[in-house]
């Protein structure tokens, strides 16, 4: 087995991603989302679980869900080989193990490279790619982990009726500035903060777009009526969040807007390379209750600071 390290730099807009093979098409993963690779082992059937789940097996002290990748992407069993692989993944506070059939290498590119794929690949609708990236003159398909694992689970997703749990709440019209590249999980952050009572969000489909939007009125006299809050994920085409983090905290007019890191990464690691780039609180997801909480202090905060 192989422990993985994450190498990069902080802020610089680089993903490392580990290619693998499924029936000999080249698929991806961020190597932050990686905990090690093992050789495949005998599964433990788990009864009524979704089709794509192979089972449980515990390698050592972690009790670990087996999902079985190629069933799932492509929508029948395929044969089981010894020298298969799994790769252990950790996010969403979530140990899960995906069955591959090889793993390549990894490649440190920029996240400018990856393209999100058109509604012509998607049939218009979002699929369970994260994008297309170009890795030593292959087309890799990065996965969308988090959206394959919420459909087969979808109780680890992001649950709306936690804000219920939030009792009655006052309408709110502060503006909010939401980075997020899922159509669904934007669509379910929106949702769950309409529920909350804000009322004024700004959505953005990466940190690029965030950032022009932000620089475009970073000169404006009353930015906070422009802008209160910034939430943005980590894992996004053309820009990621730690750059946009990196951007808006070391711009002398920006810096002064509270910024939340909502993202599936956030472990001990992640954590520390968030707050040295200035983000002033970062949650994992899908804590969508605690977003809301988090975001009422630092309004709070904002307020009294004047």
């Amino acid at each position: 087995m192989a422990e993985t390290e994450i190498l990069l730099e902080s802020g610089t807009n680089e993903i490392e991603v580990m290619q693998f093979t499924i029936n000999g098409e080249l698929y991806g993963i961020n190597v932050a989302k990686v905990k090690e690779i093992m050789m495949s082992d005998k599964v433990k059937p788990i009864p009524h679980a979704h089709e794509a789940v192979e089972g449980i097996f515990k390698p050592r002290e972690i009790l670990l869900t087996v999902v079985d990748l190629p069933k799932y992407l492509m929508g029948a069993e395929c044969e089981k080989h010894p020298r298969d692989l799994f790769i252990i993944t950790n996010f969403n506070k979530l140990h899960i193990a995906f069955r591959v059939h090889s793993v390549v290498g990894i490649s440190r590119i920029s996240w400018e490279d990856i393209q999100k794929p058109d509604n012509t690949v998607s049939n218009g609708k979002e699929g369970v790619s994260t994008g297309i990236a170009q890795c030593n003159h292959e087309l890799v398909t990065i996965l969308d982990f988090e959206k394959i694992v919420t459909e087969i689970a979808p109780e680890t997703g992001i649950q709306m009726d936690d804000i219920d749990k939030l009792g009655e709440r006052e309408r709110c019209d502060t503006p909010i500035v939401l980075a997020e590249d899922s159509v669904l999980l934007s669509t379910m952050i929106r949702e769950s903060l309409r529920k909350a009572g804000f009322t004024n969000i700004k959505s953005f489909n990466n940190g690029k777009e965030a950032w022009d939007y932000l620089y475009s009125i970073r000169e404006r006299e009353h930015l906070f009526d422009e802008v209160s809050v910034i939430i943005t994920d980590i894992e996004m085409p053309e820009m990621d969040g730690h750059r946009l983090t990196k951007l808006v905290k070391t711009d002398e007019k920006l810096k002064i807007i509270p910024l939340i890191i909502f993202s599936s990464l956030i472990n001990e690691e992640m954590h520390l390379k968030g707050k040295q780039l200035g983000a002033d609180e970062q949650l994992s997801k899908p804590e969508i209750k605690h977003l809301v909480e988090v975001i009422d202090k630092l309004l709070e905060r904002t307020r009294i600071n004047g």
